[in-house]
């Protein structure tokens, strides 16, 4: 296992764990809504169509060469229509600010998000990263081609 380093904020509720695995097998960490305290009580609601940043008062010291992906909780994707909508978001190693998952109401009526829910998932992953530049001719055959975009059928 990796370490990643974590910084609590003025705003992070100290009775919260960090990002944690809920179980020995989980692959994501998952990550509270830690809010302001002049919205805690109310929570904030999402309206359909909305999407909003929500705090999570951490911010991250991911180590050089990885990256972490949040990805949104399938329980509360399937229960709301609340969804993580750069799925996966990426936070880069040589980011400092703060974590805030970028939630959007998919759904047909408005969701509250409380302080403490559960809102997304954490995934720390190795990065690669590659050397891009201009073919000098032309790219290799495959059978696939430029298909795409379901070129390949249905079922």
């Amino acid at each position: 296992m990796l370490k990643v380093k974590v910084k609590t904020l003025e705003h992070f509720d100290s009775s919260f764990a960090l990002p944690k695995y809920e179980t020995e097998g989980a692959a994501g960490a998952d990550i509270r809504a830690s809010l302001p305290a002049d919205i805690r009580e109310e929570g904030m609601i999402l309206k359909p169509g909305e999407k909003a940043l929500i705090p999570t008062g951490l911010s991250m010291e991911i180590p050089f060469g990885y990256e972490v992906q949040v990805r949104p909780r399938s329980g509360l994707s399937f229960k709301t229509g609340l969804m993580v909508v750069n799925s996966p978001g990426t936070i880069d190693c040589d980011y400092r600010g703060e974590v805030k998952i970028i939630l959007g109401n998919l759904g047909t009526k408005a969701e509250l998000i409380s302080h403490g829910d559960r809102v997304a998932q954490l995934i720390l992953a190795p990065v690669t990263q590659g050397i891009y530049e201009i073919a000098s001719d032309d790219l290799s055959e495959t059978e696939r081609g430029a298909g795409g975009f379901g070129s390949t059928g249905v079922n």
